[in-house]
């Protein structure tokens, strides 16, 4: 079992840029696979980006050149620059945990919000 705790998240205006930040706990950080998922009221949730224990990210095509998911598994940290931000981007984001050798566990983060607004 692993704990996550997102931080970073606020009001920004259009174009501008944040830095979210997941902390785990409870569980070796370096046999998961973690990602950025977010969700839009009255949207489903989705995929922004993903990264393996050893560095191999994918991205959203929406995001592509504009975010960068990162980790420090000495701090047991993931993070995920954004910048150029749109009011698109608008939604509650999620931090998500996946066991790398049984893929199907899976845990989340309480979530935090990115509102993009002028």
């Amino acid at each position: 079992q692993v704990q996550l705790v997102e931080s970073g998240g606020g009001l920004v205006q259009p174009g501008g840029s944040l830095l979210l930040s997941c902390a785990a706990s409870g569980s070796p950080f370096s046999r998961y696979v973690m990602g950025w998922y977010r969700q839009a009221p009255g949207k489903q949730r989705e995929l922004v980006a993903s990264i393996t224990s050893d560095d191999k990210t994918n991205y959203a095509d929406s995001v592509k050149g504009r975010f960068t998911i990162s980790r420090d598994n000495a701090k047991n940290t993931v993070y995920l620059q954004m910048n150029n931000l749109k009011p698109e981007d608008t939604a509650v984001f999620i931090c998500n945990a996946r066991l790398t050798l049984i893929p199907q566990i899976n845990f989340w983060g309480q979530g935090t919000q990115v509102t993009v607004s002028s």
